[in-house]
C-alpha cells in the first residue's frame, strides 16, 4: 500500500492481497483516512514491540507474521497469552487514547507488516464511528479467544493443544510452514523444551508434520485438525470473524 489513496478495486486489490483481514474489512472512506499514515515495515523474528509497562506508540497490523503477547513471570520464565496474524492487529487500544501494554509484544514469526503511529492512530479514531465500532467488535473476538485459551490450559493435553497452536499459527500468516523455536514452542504450551521435542518428533513419525532447525511444514492439516482439542474450531476466526461483520 503506496502512501496514496487508492480507488475502492484498486484498494482492496492492495490490502487482501497482502492479507490483514481488519484492514480489508474497513470501509473505503475508513481505510483511505488510514492510509497516507501506515508504514510497510519487514520485521524477524524477536523484535519487541513494546515491553511490559511500556508506552503503546504503534499500531500493528500483521499480513504475513505474527506478533506474540508474552506474560514474564518472576523468576523469568515467559508465556504465550495470545498471539495476532492476518486476522487482527496489535495496539489498536491506543486508538481510545494513551496506553500502556501489560505484555510483551514480540515477533515471533517474521513478515510484513503495516503500522500506524498511536497519535495518528488515536486521531482516526476520534473521527471516524466506523473505525471505533469494528475495535469495538474485535475486542469481542479477543475475549471469546482468552476465555477459551484459559479453559483449553487447564484441560487438554500438551499434544492436542500443541496441533491447535499450529493450525492457529498457520492460519494467522497464512503459511503451511512456520519458523518456530523450540524454546518459544515451550514457552507457549508452558512445559519443558524435551516435552515439546517428543511431542514433534511423534507427529512427524505420523507424518503429520516435518520439523527441522526451528522450521515446521505442516504435510497433512487434516490429520492435525484431528488430534488437535475442539478449542481450534471454537476460536477459529473463520468462525469468528463473520459474526463480527469481518469479511473473510
Amino acid at each position: 500500500m503506496a502512501n496514496r489513496l487508492v480507488p475502492r478495486t484498486e484498494r482492496e486489490s492492495v490490502t487482501r492481497a497482502v492479507g490483514n483481514r481488519l484492514l480489508a474489512a474497513l470501509p473505503d472512506d475508513t481505510f483511505a483516512q488510514l492510509e497516507p499514515d501506515l508504514r510497510q515495515l519487514t520485521l524477524p523474528e524477536g523484535v519487541v514491540c513494546y515491553g511490559a509497562g511500556d508506552p503503546i506508540d504503534q499500531v500493528y497490523f500483521p499480513h504475513t507474521g505474527m506478533i506474540s503477547q508474552l506474560v514474564t513471570t518472576g523468576d523469568g520464565d515467559m508465556v504465550e497469552t495470545s498471539s495476532t496474524g492476518r486476522e487482527g492487529a496489535v495496539g489498536l487500544q491506543c486508538g481510545f487514547g494513551p496506553r500502556l501494554s501489560f505484555t510483551r509484544a514480540t515477533v515471533q514469526i517474521p513478515g510484513k507488516f503495516s503500522a500506524i503511529s498511536a497519535v495518528r492512530f488515536e486521531h482516526a479514531v476520534s473521527q471516524n464511528p466506523a473505525l471505533r465500532d469494528l475495535i469495538l467488535r474485535y475486542t469481542e473476538v479477543l475475549w471469546a479467544e482468552a476465555q477459551q485459551n484459559a479453559a483449553c490450559n487447564a484441560i487438554h493435553d500438551g499434544s492436542s493443544r500443541l496441533c491447535r497452536w499450529l493450525l492457529q499459527c498457520a492460519d494467522r500468516i497464512g503459511s503451511e510452514q512456520l519458523l518456530l523455536t523450540q524454546e518459544f514452542l515451550a514457552e507457549m504450551l508452558g512445559v519443558r523444551r524435551t516435552t515439546v521435542t517428543l511431542l514433534a518428533q511423534e507427529l512427524q513419525k505420523r507424518g503429520i508434520l516435518r520439523y527441522s532447525r526451528g522450521r515446521i511444514t505442516i504435510l497433512d492439516r487434516a490429520a492435525l485438525e484431528a488430534r488437535a482439542c475442539e478449542c481450534y474450531g471454537a476460536v477459529k476466526h473463520d468462525n469468528l470473524l463473520p459474526r463480527i461483520g469481518v469479511e473473510i
